[in-house]
Order: structure tokens, then C-alpha cells, then sequence
């Protein structure tokens, strides 16, 4: 029997969780359920040196760039943070770009969830509105999606219903991404990029929310883990 693809996903920090004792590196089970639904293998890989995640990650067939925290507005070049800014961890944040330039560059299929979308855009020279006149919490809405684009071929849908928990978006697309799927206020979300070394999708919602009620959504894992079993 051939294995499983391994995707590799970098956990977060947690200070607590209801049944360890201390601190923890976690990911969320809707996630990792969703990849191993999809025929692949989930492996957390824990946020250490950021100068030795590439080395890290040479078993990896593909990479899960999950949701989480903010990012420190110093990574996209601004000093002062928005009060509405929370669980900034600079260490994370080094990892979690220094994973995201890996598999850019190297051609590594990358699906980035959330955060992991934020990750990849600052990663690319981008820059993220701190804070939503309109934040997409605990909402769950129709986005429109780009006929023609990955995100369109993946989904097999003209629309998707997307679980959203985020407070940030991006504002200067990075180097390359052009936007895929747009909410009906007009915040992008969903990224391409034009020109990619191996298989990328990002998306601003929480496809592992739904996924395993919705064939559109849990598309992306098996497109992820397709792409991951073709390299």
C-alpha cells in the first residue's frame, strides 16, 4: 500500500490546554482531521529556529499553513500595533515566514489557511490591514469565486460558503498574488499567485470548519494532498 502523503504544519504556541499541565504546541483536530480525510498524513512540526525550518521540512511532500494569532505589525513594516492586535509571538512569526519562503521558493504545494494567507502575503512583501471596519467573525458568508481560477477548478463552485474568524485582511497584495474569491463588502478572500514554482491556494476562512459537511470546502485539502502525491 503506498503511504500517505506528509503534509507538514507547523503548530502554534498554546499557553494551556485542558489536559496538559504546562504550555503546549497544538494545531486544531478540525484541521488535521481534514488532511487525513483528504488520504494524506498531518505532521506537526513544532515552531523552533527559524533558520532550520527549511532543513526541517525535507520530508514534507506539502506544507499547511494553519490559522492563528496576529502577526506583529513590525514584520509588514509598521511600528505601532492597533489595539485590537492579539497573541503577537515573535518566534512564531519567524518560523512561519521562514516556512512559507521555503516552499515558494522551492516549489512546495502550500495551502495557507487564515493567518497562514497573512503569513504568505507579508512573506511576499505584502502588508495586512491591522483591523476590519467590519471583522468576519464567527461568520459564515458566500464568496464569490473567480471563474478561471485554481480556487474555481478545486471548489467546482462559482460560490463558496466560507467560515470566517479574522480581524485582519490584506492591503498590499505581496509580490505576485492576485485575489480569487471576494465577500459580498468586497474584502478579498482568496489568493493566487500569477506565476507559481509548484501548486499555492490561500484563503481567508476556516475551510476545516465545514469541511467535513462540505465537499467544496474540504476540496482544498484533497487538492493540497493531490498536489503533495504528484511531487
Amino acid at each position: 500500500m503506498p503511504r500517505r502523503p506528509i503534509i507538514a504544519i507547523p503548530s502554534r504556541f498554546a499557553a494551556q490546554t485542558s489536559a496538559l499541565r504546562y504550555a503546549a504546541v497544538v494545531t486544531a483536530r478540525a484541521l488535521a482531521d481534514a488532511v487525513l480525510r483528504a488520504g494524506a498524513e498531518p505532521f506537526l512540526v513544532h515552531p523552533g529556529d527559524a533558520a532550520e525550518a527549511a532543513s526541517r521540512l525535507w520530508l514534507a511532500d506539502g506544507v499547511l499553513l494553519p490559522g492563528g494569532g496576529d502577526l506583529a505589525p513590525a514584520t509588514y513594516g509598521e511600528g505601532v500595533a492597533h489595539d485590537t492586535v492579539y497573541d503577537v509571538d515573535d518566534a512564531q512569526d519567524a518560523f512561519d515566514l521562514a516556512v512559507a519562503r521555503h516552499a515558494l521558493e522551492t516549489g512546495l504545494p502550500l495551502l495557507a489557511i487564515c493567518r497562514g494567507l497573512q503569513v504568505v502575503n507579508v512573506a511576499l512583501g505584502g502588508r495586512l490591514r491591522q483591523h476590519m471596519e467590519s471583522a468576519h467573525r464567527h461568520l459564515v458568508h458566500p464568496v464569490a469565486v473567480r471563474p478561471g481560477s485554481l480556487l474555481a477548478e478545486v471548489t467546482g463552485a462559482g460560490k463558496v460558503e466560507a467560515s470566517c474568524f479574522h480581524h485582519q485582511c490584506v492591503s498590499v497584495p505581496g509580490a505576485g498574488l492576485v485575489a480569487t474569491a471576494h465577500a459580498a463588502d468586497g474584502t478579498a478572500e482568496a489568493y493566487e499567485l500569477a506565476d507559481p514554482r509548484g501548486w499555492f491556494l490561500g484563503v481567508q476562512w476556516h475551510p476545516e470548519d465545514t469541511a467535513g459537511e462540505d465537499p467544496a470546502n474540504q476540496r482544498l485539502f484533497d487538492a493540497l494532498t493531490h498536489a503533495a502525491a504528484r511531487r
